[in-house]
């Protein structure tokens, strides 16, 4: 079925993170460009529980413009619940586009975006081209996150891939229905299906601050985003293991061997505990794998709201809202 950008409604989708520098020039320069493409534009704008000046901010944006629609959670829960309160607030969108509100997701790139959607694509995701304005940490830590998933889970996804993307209809109502709580959305995405297409473009150099995601909200992040997706760490452990006991049996027989027929078998104080340590750790990790999911399991049998809002876009103290990406309704 043929689509027309003209015919449709688009939200967009941002959450904001102490980003009191770059909200304003973001939101002029988004505002600029949907206006440029003539589009039917809603703005929604997810406070993630700043501790700067960000929610205040937003608010006057919102003042200014009807069109925009500010969301304040009650803390930081993280970009990825930030984002599934803002697909909550963009149900009756024909289509929505998610982008960062740093100017590190080039607002200019929704156009290429709106025509993979007329194209037919039910999700349109850019693809960050390597930059040298990206630091070589940055390039070698995305592409071993890649990597290693792409390894590990049965769901894969392309490499350079970020949270900057557009959903139709259909697709955006099948991401709401997810009702977890350790949320990878660029894996969901992947996993939901439909007609796919991609769009290149190459991330800007930052505007002001700095990034939010530090080495160890990276690890958390990929390590959620492994864990989502596949049992495979815990088949591999369990090989690994029994890999470990054979080569343990190996030995001992060797020792028996040793001490029965040659009688000449000598201790040593070093290799006894060498082999002690070697097995202690892989233990210990194989007991904190086995953890990992075990707390996921806890989280979601406790049901607690994904999120909770500071208050309602139109002024009253929010209530909770516990499962409404399970509802799309």
């Amino acid at each position: 079925m043929a689509r027309s950008r003209h015919d449709a409604s688009f939200t967009i989708v941002a959450p904001c993170c102490n980003e009191s520098e770059a909200i304003h020039p973001f939101s002029q320069e988004l505002v600029r460009v949907l206006t440029k493409l003539e589009l039917d534009y809603t703005i929604v704008l997810v406070d993630d529980g700043s501790s700067d000046n960000t929610a205040d901010l937003i608010g006057d944006i919102a003042r200014h413009n009807p069109r925009v629609i500010p969301l304040f959670l009650s803390r930081n829960f993280g970009h990825q619940i930030a984002l599934t309160a803002g697909f909550d607030a963009a149900r009756d969108a024909d289509a929505v586009i998610v982008m960062d509100s740093d100017l590190q997701h080039p607002p200019e790139v929704i156009e290429q975006l709106v025509q993979g959607w007329e194209a037919g694509g039910d999700v349109v995701m850019a693809v960050r081209q390597v930059s040298k304005s990206l630091s070589w940490f940055k390039r070698f830590t995305s592409s071993m996150f890649y990597w290693v998933f792409n390894v590990l889970s049965d769901t894969r996804i392309e490499p350079g891939v970020a949270d900057f993307y557009l959903l139709s209809r259909p697709a955006h109502s099948a991401i709401r229905q997810f009702p977890e709580r350790r949320r990878f959305l660029r894996g969901l995405i992947h996993w939901i299906g439909f007609e796919r297409k991609y769009v290149e473009y190459v991330s800007p150099a930052r505007v002001s601050g700095y990034s939010k995601y530090t080495v160890a909200r990276m690890i958390a992040f990929a390590t959620d985003g492994v864990l989502a997706f596949s049992s495979r760490p815990i088949r591999i452990a369990t090989r690994l293991g029994i890999g470990i006991a054979g080569l343990g049996v190996v030995y001992l027989v060797y020792v028996l061997a040793r001490a029965f027929l040659l009688r000449d078998l000598a201790t040593g104080w070093g290799s006894l505990m060498a082999v002690l340590l070697v097995l202690g750790g892989v233990q210990l990790t194989f007991i904190g794998l086995i953890g990992e999911y075990i707390a996921r399991i806890f989280e979601e049998a406790k049901s607690r709201p994904l999120y909770l809002l500071r208050e309602e876009p139109n002024g009253h103290h929010a209530k909770p809202n516990p499962t409404q990406s399970a509802n799309p309704t």
